[in-house]
């Protein structure tokens, strides 16, 4: 069942490697990336769902309406809710646009926490080679309120945040990371 998907957002490396790990994923993207060559020339051919953050009340609707379509051809929706990349160790808070759209589609959630920011920079290139960690944390149901949600999968992804870097600092020699199953997890409401 395809449901909505939550990631932080720290690099360009999630937004590409959101491709492979979710096939058939379609991400919610500001439109303003079309400007960005070769990344603009790649979301104007791909079925992304692109949107205005200009006009907010409009950018809401569409959105709605496009990942309720994604929805109903099987497809995952992948949103970043901080609204743009953060860097590493900056707290985890959502925009308000992800409560909108949680109550909206009615359909499970998937928060993913990764740390590609310890290795991309908020430029868009790598800067130095490392694994990148990738946590599939455990599905959101549909029902809460707004806040609730937000509270709950802010709170979800932040300790999350802070396991990651535990398990780093606890093996500097190791630079393995791990990667939940690449395979959407069934999301059942």
């Amino acid at each position: 069942m395809p449901g909505l998907i939550v990631s932080n957002h720290q690099s360009t490396w999630e937004t590409l490697a959101a491709l492979i790990l979710f096939p058939d994923v379609a991400i919610v993207a500001k439109r303003e990336l079309l400007r960005i060559p070769v990344m603009g020339w790649y979301l104007r051919h791909s079925p992304m769902i692109l949107i205005d953050r200009a006009s907010a009340a409009a950018s809401l609707r569409e959105m709605t309406l496009q990942s309720r379509a994604a929805l109903a051809l099987g497809r995952p929706v992948l949103i970043f809710p901080e609204g743009t990349r953060k860097a590493v160790g900056e707290p985890i808070e959502f925009r308000r646009g992800v409560e909108f759209l949680y109550k909206a589609l009615g359909v499970p959630v998937l928060p993913v926490v990764l740390d590609s920011g310890r290795f991309w920079g908020l430029g868009g290139l790598p800067e130095r080679s490392g694994v990148i960690t990738v946590s599939l944390l455990e599905p959101i149901n549909p029902g809460l309120s707004a806040k609730d949600f937000t509270r709950t999968a802010q709170a979800a992804m932040q300790a999350e945040v802070g396991a990651i870097e535990k398990r780093r600092v606890a093996a500097p020699g190791l630079s393995a990371g791990w990667l939940a199953s690449p395979q959407m997890p069934e999301l059942r409401p």
